[in-house]
């Protein structure tokens, strides 16, 4: 949501040029810093607020290593997390209004926090016991898009709809670094700028496309890319959640206005595996990995909360005590699920009878009966 102060300044004024450095507002450190262009966007977040998203990163951060533990247990098939980049998510998350469309990959977890997804919700799909976790239009969340990169054209498509209905929602787009090589999101930034769309394509630049280092396919910062289809663009710090949050605000009001897309670029880190099928020590230098756990995005916040004299070892305490009791309700949903009706693959595929299906839904249902104990 936009604040009611609203500074002159807009994403079209400050598309950084080449070399510009990165928009920051709380330094690894802790240290709140200043940015004029930027400030204003966050000057509703107090203590309480700061307080909140903090809380936020902490229980995202205990439901994915939870997650992750229940794939490594077998509860799941497979789980992409994504440690290292809470603040990137949910500072965007929070600052997004009810009627907003969200159109993810498939490490948005965070996002879908924000949203309102039910923790069980987030895993149904990776335990493989349906086919979407949620119904999109409950939350205004598209369920998560495995095809690298679909998802901006999916955004862009929906905000030139939201034009037609004449109304002042936006979309965004969630993808990583590597799926801007793919041709969706070039032909979605083509769109959006030539329709001057109502939507934020929001670039979790996490240095990996699953096993590729980002400087192999992109020699200069991606943020550089979108102004070349007609999309200002902005580049943040994606481990500062008060930047994040400022930047994505920002680019939402532009929208909001009739300004049209904007691209964001929040440079941060996936410390963990890609999914849990992959192992990152394999092509990833340990010494990187320390260097980003200096930049993690939830201890800069504590720290800073702690130097204001904000976080107490009671309040700590209290917050840690809510995301495992988080952590715990999901584990005893997910174990919960039982494996859907093997027939229940053929609904909902077509709104109306089709010969084809219902052939396929035979023969499939007497291949069923086939094995002991088969009733179909």
């Amino acid at each position: 949501m936009t604040i009611d102060n609203q500074p002159d300044t807009r994403l079209d004024d400050v598309h950084l040029p080449a070399g510009a450095d990165t928009v920051r507002l709380l330094t690894p450190e802790g240290v709140r810093t200043s940015d004029v262009r930027f400030d204003a966007w966050v000057s509703d977040i107090g203590p309480q607020q700061l307080l909140d998203l903090y809380e936020d990163m902490v229980v995202i951060r205990r439901i994915d290593s939870e997650a992750t533990a229940l794939q490594r247990q077998g509860e799941l098939g497979l789980w992409p997390p994504l440690l290292g980049q809470e603040a990137a998510q949910i500072g965007s998350g929070r600052a997004l209004r009810r009627d907003d469309f969200v159109f993810s990959s498939y490490r948005e977890h965070g996002v879908a926090y924000c949203r309102g997804a039910g923790l069980v919700d987030l895993l149904r799909v990776w335990r493989g016991t349906t086919q979407s976790g949620w119904n999109p239009y409950d939350i205004n969340m598209a369920t998560p898009q495995v095809i690298i990169g679909a998802q901006t054209l999916h955004a862009t498509g929906y905000a030139i709809g939201i034009q037609a209905d004449g109304t002042d929602a936006a979309s965004i787009a969630y993808f990583g670094d590597g799926a801007t090589s793919e041709g969706d999101v070039n032909e979605a930034l083509i769109f959006a700028a030539t329709y001057a769309a109502p939507v934020i394509f929001f670039c979790q630049n996490n240095q990996y496309a699953i096993s590729e280092p980002v400087g192999l396919q992109a020699q200069r910062p991606i943020a550089e890319r979108a102004p070349g289809f007609g999309v200002p663009s902005v580049r943040v710090d994606g481990n500062d959640v008060l930047a994040v949050m400022a930047v994505t605000r920002s680019a939402l009001d532009r929208a909001r206005s009739g300004g049209g897309p904007t691209f964001i670029e929040a440079v941060t880190y996936r410390m963990g595996p890609h999914t849990t099928a992959d192992d990152p020590s394999r092509y990833r230098d340990p010494a990187e990995l320390d260097e980003w756990r200096a930049k993690d995005p939830i201890a800069r916040v504590e720290a800073h909360l702690a130097a204001e004299g904000l976080l107490t070892p009671e309040r700590l305490t209290a917050i840690q005590e809510h995301a495992d009791r988080v952590a715990a309700e999901m584990r005893q949903g997910v174990v919960a699920l039982q494996d859907p009706d093997p027939l229940s693959v053929f609904d909902n595929v077509y709104a109306e009878p089709h010969t084809g299906l219902a052939r396929e839904r035979d023969h499939y249902s007497r291949y069923l009966r086939t094995f002991v104990g088969g009733d179909r």
